[in-house]
């Protein structure tokens, strides 16, 4: 299940995406870059977590406007003003909610938090 499933994932990264997975040498061992959140994983489970990155649901959010200012949104570098909309996600980080829209296009997890 798991090869099928990656060669149809590497098939539609590559082909539509120009992403491909890259391998890196940490340590002595190979590893792979995902392309979807960046981790490098090892080459006997970059199958499995594949799948599980892209099947993975993006975060959810609370929708809200600012009533002050907050410092800047690290995605689009400007600041987060009072009257703005914001997503605040799990992690109580805040970014505009057009940014974090875009940003969950092509990533599912927080831009500063991107492990969790």
């Amino acid at each position: 299940m798991f090869s099928k499933a990656y060669e149809v994932h590497q098939y539609a990264l590559c082909d539509r995406c120009g992403l491909r997975p890259k391998p890196f040498s940490l340590w002595g061992e190979t590893r792979i870059k995902c392309p979807v959140c960046s981790k490098f994983v090892l080459p006997d489970d970059i199958e499995c977590h594949l799948v599980m990155c892209l099947t993975r649901p993006r975060l959810s959010y609370n929708e809200d406007v600012l009533s002050d200012s907050k410092g800047e949104c690290v995605i689009c570098l400007e600041e987060l003003c009072a009257g703005d909309t914001i997503a605040r996600l799990p992690c109580l980080c805040i970014y505009h909610k057009g940014c974090i829209d875009q940003w969950f296009e092509v990533n599912r997890s927080c831009p500063e938090h991107p492990g969790d």
